[in-house]
Protein backbone atom coordinates (compact mmCIF):
# COMPACT_ATOMS: atom_id res chain seq x y z
CA UNK A 1 0.00 0.00 0.00
CA UNK A 2 1.59 3.60 -0.65
CA UNK A 3 1.10 6.44 1.50
CA UNK A 4 -1.90 7.78 -0.39
CA UNK A 5 -4.05 4.13 -0.10
CA UNK A 6 -3.05 3.98 3.37
CA UNK A 7 -5.62 3.43 6.09
CA UNK A 8 -4.96 4.07 10.00
CA UNK A 9 -6.82 1.80 11.83
CA UNK A 10 -9.47 3.48 14.68
CA UNK A 11 -8.92 1.44 17.78
CA UNK A 12 -11.64 -0.31 19.32
CA UNK A 13 -12.97 1.54 22.23
CA UNK A 14 -15.99 -0.86 23.11
CA UNK A 15 -14.09 -2.78 26.01
CA UNK A 16 -13.12 0.63 27.69
CA UNK A 17 -16.66 1.54 27.13
CA UNK A 18 -17.55 -1.29 29.45
CA UNK A 19 -15.02 -0.25 31.78
CA UNK A 20 -15.63 3.04 32.20
CA UNK A 21 -19.49 1.70 32.89
CA UNK A 22 -19.24 -0.63 35.28
CA UNK A 23 -16.76 1.56 36.66
CA UNK A 24 -19.14 4.10 37.38
CA UNK A 25 -21.91 2.08 38.30
CA UNK A 26 -19.81 0.38 41.05
CA UNK A 27 -18.57 3.35 42.48
CA UNK A 28 -17.45 3.04 46.01
CA UNK A 29 -14.89 5.65 48.34
CA UNK A 30 -12.64 2.77 48.18
CA UNK A 31 -12.83 2.38 43.91
CA UNK A 32 -12.22 6.19 43.68
CA UNK A 33 -8.59 5.09 43.84
CA UNK A 34 -8.83 3.26 40.96
CA UNK A 35 -9.57 6.17 38.70
CA UNK A 36 -6.13 6.13 37.32
CA UNK A 37 -6.80 2.50 35.91
CA UNK A 38 -8.99 3.58 33.14
CA UNK A 39 -8.45 7.75 33.20
CA UNK A 40 -5.37 9.18 31.30
CA UNK A 41 -3.31 11.15 33.81
CA UNK A 42 -3.69 14.36 32.34
CA UNK A 43 -7.58 13.79 31.53
CA UNK A 44 -9.78 16.52 31.58
CA UNK A 45 -13.14 16.60 33.74
CA UNK A 46 -16.22 19.23 33.59
CA UNK A 47 -19.77 19.39 35.24
CA UNK A 48 -22.14 22.35 35.97
CA UNK A 49 -19.68 22.81 38.93
CA UNK A 50 -15.95 22.04 38.55
CA UNK A 51 -13.20 22.25 35.62
CA UNK A 52 -10.21 20.34 36.54
CA UNK A 53 -7.57 18.79 34.95
CA UNK A 54 -5.35 15.67 36.14
CA UNK A 55 -5.92 12.26 38.18
CA UNK A 56 -5.55 13.84 41.66
CA UNK A 57 -8.31 16.67 41.02
CA UNK A 58 -11.22 14.19 39.36
CA UNK A 59 -10.43 11.61 42.27
CA UNK A 60 -11.45 14.85 44.79
CA UNK A 61 -14.62 15.34 42.90
CA UNK A 62 -15.73 11.79 43.56
CA UNK A 63 -14.04 11.43 47.07
CA UNK A 64 -16.06 14.63 47.88
CA UNK A 65 -19.62 12.96 46.60
CA UNK A 66 -19.18 10.23 49.15
CA UNK A 67 -18.69 12.57 52.08
CA UNK A 68 -21.47 15.49 50.68
CA UNK A 69 -23.86 12.83 49.92
CA UNK A 70 -25.45 9.69 50.87
CA UNK A 71 -25.57 6.19 48.69
CA UNK A 72 -24.42 8.07 46.16
CA UNK A 73 -24.42 6.41 42.53
CA UNK A 74 -24.48 6.13 38.95
CA UNK A 75 -27.19 4.05 36.56
CA UNK A 76 -26.09 4.61 32.68
CA UNK A 77 -29.21 3.80 30.60
CA UNK A 78 -27.76 4.29 27.23
CA UNK A 79 -24.50 4.18 25.87
CA UNK A 80 -23.00 5.53 22.11
CA UNK A 81 -19.99 5.19 21.00
CA UNK A 82 -18.44 6.02 17.74
CA UNK A 83 -14.50 6.16 16.77
CA UNK A 84 -12.77 7.68 20.00
CA UNK A 85 -16.23 9.52 21.23
CA UNK A 86 -19.03 8.02 23.73
CA UNK A 87 -22.08 9.22 25.08
CA UNK A 88 -23.71 8.02 27.94
CA UNK A 89 -26.89 9.06 29.69
CA UNK A 90 -27.13 8.15 33.33
CA UNK A 91 -29.19 8.20 36.48
CA UNK A 92 -27.68 10.05 39.51
CA UNK A 93 -29.54 8.47 42.69
CA UNK A 94 -28.32 10.12 46.30
CA UNK A 95 -30.05 11.23 49.32
CA UNK A 96 -29.17 14.37 50.94
CA UNK A 97 -27.39 13.92 53.96
CA UNK A 98 -28.99 17.01 55.95
CA UNK A 99 -32.25 18.00 53.78
CA UNK A 100 -34.83 14.84 53.68
CA UNK A 101 -32.39 12.42 54.36
CA UNK A 102 -33.25 9.05 53.39
CA UNK A 103 -34.96 10.42 50.59
CA UNK A 104 -33.98 9.43 47.26
CA UNK A 105 -32.86 12.41 44.83
CA UNK A 106 -32.58 11.50 40.91
CA UNK A 107 -30.66 13.48 38.52
CA UNK A 108 -30.67 13.11 34.96
CA UNK A 109 -27.47 13.78 33.18
CA UNK A 110 -25.68 12.88 30.20
CA UNK A 111 -21.53 12.47 29.28
CA UNK A 112 -19.64 12.78 26.51
CA UNK A 113 -15.74 10.93 27.01
CA UNK A 114 -13.18 11.19 24.56
CA UNK A 115 -10.88 8.10 24.71
CA UNK A 116 -7.22 7.76 24.01
CA UNK A 117 -5.34 5.68 21.18
CA UNK A 118 -5.27 3.22 24.30
CA UNK A 119 -8.32 3.25 25.16
CA UNK A 120 -8.11 5.42 29.04
CA UNK A 121 -10.66 8.46 29.39
CA UNK A 122 -8.89 11.84 28.57
CA UNK A 123 -11.92 13.80 28.19
CA UNK A 124 -14.95 13.50 30.79
CA UNK A 125 -17.76 16.44 30.12
CA UNK A 126 -21.43 16.06 31.97
CA UNK A 127 -24.49 18.02 31.24
CA UNK A 128 -27.23 18.26 33.57
CA UNK A 129 -29.71 21.27 34.36
CA UNK A 130 -28.54 22.13 37.70
CA UNK A 131 -31.63 24.41 37.78
CA UNK A 132 -33.64 21.80 37.31
CA UNK A 133 -32.42 18.93 38.80
CA UNK A 134 -30.67 19.67 41.85
CA UNK A 135 -31.62 23.41 43.00
CA UNK A 136 -35.00 23.01 42.36
CA UNK A 137 -34.90 20.50 44.71
CA UNK A 138 -33.86 22.53 47.74
CA UNK A 139 -36.00 23.94 50.30
CA UNK A 140 -35.71 27.84 50.43
CA UNK A 141 -33.60 27.73 46.87
CA UNK A 142 -35.92 25.86 45.00
CA UNK A 143 -39.28 27.66 46.28
CA UNK A 144 -36.88 30.74 44.73
CA UNK A 145 -36.63 28.79 41.41
CA UNK A 146 -39.51 27.57 40.82
CA UNK A 147 -41.20 30.89 41.39
CA UNK A 148 -38.31 32.78 38.85
CA UNK A 149 -39.51 29.97 36.45
CA UNK A 150 -42.72 30.25 36.32
CA UNK A 151 -42.92 34.42 36.09
CA UNK A 152 -40.10 33.43 33.14
CA UNK A 153 -43.06 31.18 31.52
CA UNK A 154 -45.93 33.38 32.36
Amino acid sequence: MNASTERTETPDHAAAVQRLVNYFENLSPQSVDQLASIYAPNARFKDPFNEVHGIAAIQGIFAHMFVALTKPRFVITKQILQGEDCFLTWEFRFAFKTYQPGTEQVILGATHVVFSPNGQVCLHRDYWDAAQELYEKLPLVGALMRWLKKRVNS
